[in-house]
Parts: structure tokens; sequence; C-alpha cells
């Protein structure tokens, strides 16, 4: 229950609404009890008017008993309207503060996961990080909504209704409420397995939607490869495995109901066997035995659900505790200045060593550099050489191990984090567009975008005319993750995304791969005029794509093993230069291929 104590201030911010809605549940079981009273009134009423009837038929005058039958009547038709109206008032409240509080709390996780930092996403998957914020939400949601109110009315119900039971005969009471204890310890277990059998359930669907989305991601491989009838087959396992785990759920419930009606039939039985005994010694009337069945079935559901609500807290502490392993989780990346920051584009690594906390991999090794306001930097090396970690400490998505990232001659930490990246166009190696238009991944970056911005980033990126080929124009929508356009298609979209941004830093990491050397060009000779205008840094593998650049530094295993500008590293004759000379003999095949 510890866990569900992180819940508290949600009770407090929304305290009116359930405070109103504990008195609805107030009134309604008030008029729930109205209805039981009246009919046992109604019953020794005819009962009296058939002994009238038999010992007196002159004087008998119907009339005098039909009057206050029609009465207890509308006295029962009304208690049973408002007893209606007031359970409809007590949902709106305590259910609808439920669905509130379930909003609030999605919307904390989800704010608490954009806070995380990079390394969290890499540490947890995303099926669990969805699964938090969706199926434990819901489970804690159950625990707010229906398991409070179950229990406010159960708990009034109780002490209401049994006072009045004793009063009017404790003997009949006890042997009326013994089999209610008894059903709600074993609704109690029982939905302890259901609970159990349930959460398999989920874990199986989990792996079916999990194997299935895989499966439409990778759907080209798998046509390739010809694994169709494969991947069907492995399919047909998961589904297998799915209609077992329903099956042993549903037999499970298919013992709830019958056993809780048998109960209550115990209960209907005994009220109406010891009530008969209690009438015959004169104890009690026939219209008691009448109001003891309804009380009986008045009582019946609240205390079944004694041991189902007490399975759903069981649930919702669990839910809640996974929750809170991830609310729980300071950010690694803080922003540590609410002061406004306007970046001018001055860059400068200090001694920068890097090693990644997950993998204990060291990216960058004693690595130094400035770059001043304006200026193009490019970085050049092999796969694992470090170029990209340099990226990812400019936006800050990490930081530095050893050693200082200054920006504008103020270290990268005790700048405002949010002015920093708003001032940076990041186009990253992996490309990641959404699930919406051509025109929206585009303006993504900016607000109020224009149809004139949002083309001309796109002629920038050498990506316009592809553009205005699809039938819908700038409406296109790509799909998930991009996936109806082409690889280059993809990088020039991300281009023309940072492009339209207009940031004071561009940062390009190996976002020309997937072009082609022409096209690499004319999207270079286009974005020469805006490189001039701002700070900029080029990571690549191809010398062609870096040669412009003001200064180059070449990396390898971490560390920079040369600097200078393309003419002064050629005249050099080291690493870069066989690179480059490499790759003018790789040219030609590339092309004719």
């Amino acid at each position: 229950m510890k866990a569900l104590n992180t819940l508290n201030k949600f009770f407090y911010k929304y305290r009116g609404r359930l405070a109103l809605g504990a008195l609805f549940v107030a009134i309604s079981v008030v008029f729930k009890i109205f209805p039981a009273i009246y009919v046992r009134k109604s019953f020794d009423l005819v009962e009296q008017a058939l002994k009238a009837y038999t010992s007196d038929a002159i004087n008998f005058e119907l009339s005098d008993f039909q009057g206050q039958l029609i009465l207890y009547g509308i006295i029962i038709i009304a208690a049973s309207l408002l007893n209606g109206l007031f359970t409809f008032f007590m949902r709106q409240t305590i259910i609808v503060v439920s669905r509130f509080i379930e909003y609030d709390l999605k919307n904390d996780i989800f704010d608490q996961y954009q806070k995380l930092s990079l390394a969290f996403y890499k540490r947890n998957n995303t099926g669990d990080l969805m699964n938090r914020i969706s199926e434990d939400v819901s489970r804690v949601r159950m625990y707010i909504g229906p398991a409070i109110m179950y229990t406010l009315n159960t708990g009034l119900l109780l002490l209401m209704v049994i006072p009045v039971m004793l009063q009017i005969n404790m003997k009949l009471t006890l042997y009326v409420l013994i089999p209610l204890p008894i059903l709600a310890v074993v609704i109690f277990y029982i939905s302890k397995k259901i609970n159990i059998k349930s959460e398999q359930v989920q874990r199986q669907l989990s792996s079916i939607s999990t194997f299935v989305q895989e499966a439409f991601s990778g759907i080209r491989v798998l046509k390739a490869y010809t694994r169709e009838d494969d991947s069907l087959n492995k399919f047909k396992v998961e589904a297998d495995h799915y209609l077992k785990k329903n099956e042993e759920l549903y037999r499970i419930n298919a013992l709830f109901f019958p056993f809780m009606i048998l109960l209550i039939g115990l209960s209907t039985i005994l009220t109406v066997y010891i009530g008969g005994q209690e009438v015959f010694a004169g104890n009690i009337s026939t219209g008691n035995i009448a109001e003891f069945i309804m009380y009986v079935n008045y009582l019946t559901w609240p205390v079944a659900s004694i041991g189902w609500v007490t399975s759903l807290v069981q649930r919702a502490a669990a839910s809640q505790e996974r929750i809170n392993e991830f609310m729980n989780v300071t950010p690694e990346i803080k922003n540590e200045s609410e002061e406004p920051f306007h970046l001018k584009g001055d860059i400068e690594f200090k001694n920068v060593s890097f090693v990644y906390p997950d993998t204990g991999i060291k990216a960058l090794d004693d690595v130094s550099f400035k770059v001043k306001a304006g200026q193009s930097l490019a970085i050049i090396g092999k796969t694992g050489s470090g170029k990209s970690t340099i990226a990812t400490l400019l936006t800050r998505l990490y930081d530095t191990t050893h050693g200082q990232v200054l920006i504008d001659g103020k270290p990268i930490k005790e700048l405002n984090l949010y002015d920093l990246r708003k001032a940076i166009g990041y186009v990253p190696q992996e490309v990641f567009l959404f699930s919406s238009t051509i025109g929206e991944n585009i303006a993504f970056g900016i607000e109020n975008a224009n149809p004139e911005k949002i083309e001309f980033a796109a002629k920038q990126a050498q990506v316009h005319e592809n553009i205005i080929d699809f039938p819908k124009g700038y409406q296109t929508r790509v799909g998930e993750r991009g996936i109806t356009l082409s690889g280059g298609q993809k990088q020039r979209v991300s281009i023309a995304r940072a492009i339209a941004k207009n940031p004071q830093l561009l940062i390009f990491d190996d976002c020309l791969s997937a072009v082609d050397t022409e096209t690499e060009e004319k999207i270079l000779s286009n974005l020469r005029s805006i490189i001039k205008q701002r700070t900029t840094i080029i990571i690549s593998h191809r010398v062609s794509t870096v040669k412009d650049a003001d200064s180059i530094l070449v990396l390898e295993k971490g560390k920079i093993i040369e600097q200078g500008s393309h003419d002064e590293l050629l005249k050099a004759n080291g690493y870069y230069t066989a690179m480059y000379e490499q790759q003018l003999i790789e040219e030609p095949k590339n092309m004719v291929d």
C-alpha cells in the first residue's frame, strides 16, 4: 500500500469532488434502505387486512387499506428512483474523478519520460515504457474509481443495514450473514487466481503484439527472404499459447458467478427458514422476512466486492510500484539555468573524454578543438571513431565524462538547456520521421510555419521535386517511421526540417550517406549560403561532403589524429590523404553501379 501513497496528492487535488461523491454514496444508501422498510410495512398491512377480513367481514373496508398500500407503493418507487439518481451522481463524481486522475497521471508519466536522458531509453525497451503508461495506469484507475466507490458503498451499507437487522431480530441476522464472509473470502481467492491468469494473458498479448509489429516493420526483409510461411507458423504458436491462457482464465471465471448465486440462494433459504420459525414464535412478522430478503440482496454484491476490491488494490499497488520506479528516476541531464540564452555560435571542446555509461565504451579520448561563430567544422573518420558522440554532447543528450564543452565561452551545463536546443538544427544519423504529412515533418521544429518557408527548406534540401511528384504533394502521409519514402528522401526531408528551423548552430550527422554524389553536391551547393550565416558541424565518412569546410578534424578511436583545411590535410599526406585517394578510386565504380 505504500506505493499508493503517491496518489494522495491527486486525492487532495480533487478532495471537493470526492467529498461530494461520498455524500452521494450516503444518500443513495439511505434511499436504498427505504424500499425494504416499506415492503415490510406493505406485507404487514396486507396481513392485517386479511385478519380484519376474516375476523369481521361486515365492518371490513378495503379502501382503508388501499390508500395506505398506494402510499407505500409511491414511497417505494420514489425511493428507488432517488436511489438511482444519487447512484448516478455518485458515479459521475467518483468515477469521473478517477478518469481525471488517470489523465493527470498519464501526463505526469509522459512528462517524466521526456525529461529522462537518452541513456534511460537505451536501458529500457519501448514495450515496457508503453505498458507502464497504459496498462499500469489503467489498473491504478480501477483502485481510484471502482475500488474506492465500492468500499464506501459497502462500508456505509454495512453500517446502516446491519444495525437495522440486529434491531429487528438478532438470531435471524446472524444466520443470514453467515454465508456473506465466506462469499468475500472465496471471491478474494478466485479473484487472485483470475488476476494471475489475466496477467499471463496480457503478457502473451504483448508478445503477440511485439511479434506482429516486428513482422510488419520488417515486411520487406521477410518477403525478400520468402519467410512468410515460417512467420505464419511462429504466429500460430504464439496465438495457440494465447488461446490456452484464455481458456484457463475463463474456466476460473466460470466458477465466479455460479458460486456467488449459490451463496445468495443459501442466504435467502436461511432467511425464509429461520424467519419462518421466528414468525411462528411471534418474534417477527412476515413482512420482516421480505425485508430481510431485500437486505440480503443489498449486501450480497457489496460484500462480494470486498474480495474483488482487495484484488484490485493488490494489482494497483503492484502497478503503482512499477510506475514509481520510473517516476523516481532522477534525469541525468538537468536544466541548471532558467536564464534566457541566445546562442552566437562559438564552440570549444576542452580535453573532452566520454565513456558510454551502459557499455563502458570510450568514445572520445582527450579531444580539444575550437569553432568560431559562423565557421564550419567537418569531422571525418571510420565507423566507431567517435564522430556522432561529438554531436550528442553538443546537443547535451549526454554530459562529458571528463573535460568541458563550452558554448559562447560558458560551460554547456550552465546554459538554459531548452534555449540551447531551440538554437540547434540537428540532423541525426538515424533519420526519424513521424507518421504525419511531409509538410508537418519539415515544420516540426517551428511554430506557425507557413507553406513558403516549408517549400524553401525542401528546395534547399533537394527534395521539393520529389515531394511535388506525389499525388498529395506536401500533404502526403509518410507512414510509420517514414516507410513510404526512400532512404535518400527521408534524409533530405530531415535536412529540410533542420533548415526550416533557421537555427544558429547546424549539425549534420552523416545525413547524406543515402544520397548519390550528384544529389549530395547539389544539396551542399544549396547549403553553402546557409552555412555561411551560422556555425555548422558536418559529420561524415565521405571526403566529398567535408572538403569545403573551414576546418576538418580526422578522428580515429576517439582521438584527433589530423586537423586542418582540405588542402592542408592533403599536403600532410597522411590518413586523410589515403582516405581521399581511396574514395576517388571507389567513386567511379559507385557511379557505374
